[in-house]
């Protein structure tokens, strides 16, 4: 039997995502699907606009079997971060294929470019682009002589080079994206999380692009800017917190006065060198707390939490538990750990920011349940 993994964030859970697991179900007709979900506070320092909770429902509803939580410390942090997590769990719960969403759809240029990047020529190529003040993204496509800067072909290209690195058994696999993430104008039945949350925005009636509307959450960016100018003005130590270099606390305590919203500081604090998904990530980190000095405490994984599961994924849970290197619990109570205690942090400001109560169902260490049809 096939164990297929998925990495996702799902903000919003929409048609797309639809498609893509259905593609698999048709490629991999008898196989368990094993999601690792990135919460509220996501890679590209982006805040949920769909709940944990939520957005382990509608997996479950449609096709995947098993839902696994990608912690805050690692999920709102950079692709190379974001995907050793997401692959150790995935190695723990030994799956043999990745599947990912790509825009150019060629794995076998992607698998070539993932080995270009573990050889010492390049990492000696990045280093030098970055010292001539270019942002990181653009230093890795300059070294790699290449033009690969679609999100997805990205994350692909890190999930290879981390699948390679570490020499798992994990074969991966890609399904061509069918709609463009920097379009935000296109009303197919099918477009990007992007496009989506832009008509949000416009308010533009998103009913045929997801499978349950009422699931989104109204995200309070007012509030998230006070909060985080509060931390901004009255922190004196900016600088022990993740992604804040280079002397860029300096800078925002300068022009934080000058602002009146996200996008007043962001246009102030960028440069050359720091990109939006940058700054974005080290608002978050700011705004939670999350300091160097404990991210460097903390690696790998110390838990795999549960978050949800139907029969077929229950009984797969059950036969290899006792067989990984990290325990994979629900129940969260008797676990002392950094990455606990940050994700509860992550889970009280959500809590303030969104329209839905979270903490009952974060606090309850429950797992949700897909029932059979048949039940």
């Amino acid at each position: 039997m096939d164990i297929i993994g998925i990495i996702a964030e799902y903000n919003p859970f929409h048609n797309g995502h639809i498609y893509h697991i259905n593609k698999i179900k048709k490629m991999f007709p008898n196989s368990i699907i094993i999601l690792v979900l990135n919460g509220y506070f996501l890679e590209r320092g982006e805040i949920s606009i769909e709940s944990i909770k939520s957005k382990t429902e509608l997996a479950l509803n449609n096709n995947i079997d098993i839902v696994l939580e990608l912690p805050f410390i690692f999920g709102s942090n950079s692709a190379d971060i974001f995907s050793e997590a997401s692959l150790e769990i995935l190695n723990e719960l030994k799956i043999n294929k990745l599947i990912f969403g790509s825009e150019c759809n060629d794995i076998n240029l992607l698998k070539n470019l993932a080995k270009k990047q573990l050889n010492e020529e390049y990492n000696n190529k990045v280093k030098s682009y970055l010292d001539k003040g270019l942002n990181y993204p653009t230093a890795l496509n300059n070294a790699l002589d290449t033009n690969i800067k679609t999100p997805n072909d990205i994350l692909g290209l890190t999930y290879i080079k981390t699948i390679l690195k570490n020499n798992y058994n994990i074969e991966p696999l890609c399904i061509k994206r069918t709609s463009n993430y920097h379009d935000i104008s296109s009303n197919e039945c099918i477009i990007s999380a992007t496009n989506i949350r832009e008509k949000i925005k416009n308010n533009i009636n998103i009913d045929k692009y997801l499978p349950n509307k009422e699931y989104i959450n109204n995200i309070d960016y007012n509030l998230y800017f006070k909060l985080l100018k509060y931390k901004i003005l009255n922190d004196d130590n900016l600088s022990r917190y993740l992604t804040v270099d280079e002397g860029i606390e300096n800078r925002l305590k300068n022009v934080i006065n000058k602002c009146n919203n996200i996008d007043d500081l962001i246009k102030l604090v960028k440069t050359k060198r720091y990109t939006y998904n940058r700054i974005n990530r080290m608002f978050i980190h700011i705004l939670i707390g999350l300091k160097k000095i404990d991210k460097e405490k903390v690696l790998h994984n110390e838990y795999i939490r549960l978050l949800g599961f139907n029969t077929k994924g229950k009984n797969y849970i059950n036969k290899i538990k006792k067989d990984t290197n990290i325990p994979i619990v629900s129940n969260l109570k008797n676990i002392n750990s950094i990455i606990k205690d940050y994700n509860i942090k992550a889970y009280n400001i959500y809590n303030l920011l969104c329209n839905e109560n979270i903490l009952e169902f974060e606090l309850s260490n429950k797992v949700i349940i897909k029932k059979d049809k048949t039940n």
